[in-house]
């Protein structure tokens, strides 16, 4: 296991709890046994405590908001708990410049959705919320709750931005589809058109050419008509004289 990275929340120095080398009987885990809820903190009893009880109950708050971080090297297991040292103006001025400091090593975007702004603000606020439980426990889970209902609502934008996003996308690709159907059923009526518009060509040129032979036709006919009626009243004429010339005195 890869030992966790530098972060902005400031840990005390790691400490091994288990060796195969030298194995006891019984493995100790460290675990934190309980878990805060988002309800407020507990009303105190009235019983006054001590301040050396009052730190080791703010510390073992401070170690359930911020739980020690756990890894493995090798067959060595190492923890790391967060650091219960009180703090100073110093450290929030050097905590600051830390943050600015980080956010133009890793070239975190200054606006938009960026993953690595994120990240290092959260590790800001987290540090801040270890100040704060420090001095007042209360505080520090109040603070949790705000962190928890923040992380809540980035997390339903995120939710609703990737929902929005598959939504865009199916209507993209629905609305291309659908345009690349239209394109395709534009292009068959286009064929449609032109087929139709080659059948229509090649029936007026056979209505012209049928109209042209008709015409030529009717035109011999007529000739033939015409020389038919020529002949005729000429055989009238002369069928005319002869019977004039037949019974004239």
């Amino acid at each position: 296991m890869i030992p966790p990275a530098e972060t902005l929340l400031k840990y005390d120095n790691p400490v091994l709890i288990t060796s195969t080398k030298s194995k006891s009987p019984k493995r100790r885990h460290l675990r934190m046994s309980f878990k805060l809820s988002d309800s407020p903190a507990p009303t105190p009893p009235s019983t006054p405590k001590s301040s050396s009880s009052q730190e080791l109950e703010n510390e073992d708050i401070l170690h359930t908001i911020l739980p020690p971080r756990e890894w493995t090297e090798g067959n060595e297991t190492w923890v790391q708990k967060v650091s219960s040292a009180p703090c100073t103006r110093t450290d929030v001025v050097r905590l600051e410049e830390l943050l600015d400091t980080k956010l133009q090593q890793r070239q975190a975007r200054q606006t938009g959705i960026c993953p690595v702004r994120r990240e290092l603000y959260c590790q800001c606020f987290d540090e801040l919320i270890r100040h704060v439980t420090i001095m007042c426990a209360e505080r520090g889970l109040l603070l949790l709750r705000v962190r928890n209902e923040i992380n809540m609502t980035l997390a339903a934008y995120q939710a609703l931005y990737e929902s929005s996003i598959a939504f865009g996308m199916r209507k993209a690709l629905q609305a291309e589809k659908e345009k690349n159907d239209q394109e395709k059923k534009i292009a068959d009526l286009e064929n449609e058109i032109q087929d139709l518009t080659q059948q229509l060509n090649s029936q007026k040129a056979k209505c012209d050419a049928l109209e042209k032979r008709e015409a030529e036709k009717r035109q011999v006919q007529e000739k033939n008509f015409l020389e038919k009626i020529q002949f005729l009243k000429k055989t009238n004429e002369q069928l005319q004289n002869q019977l004039e010339g037949k019974f004239a005195p």
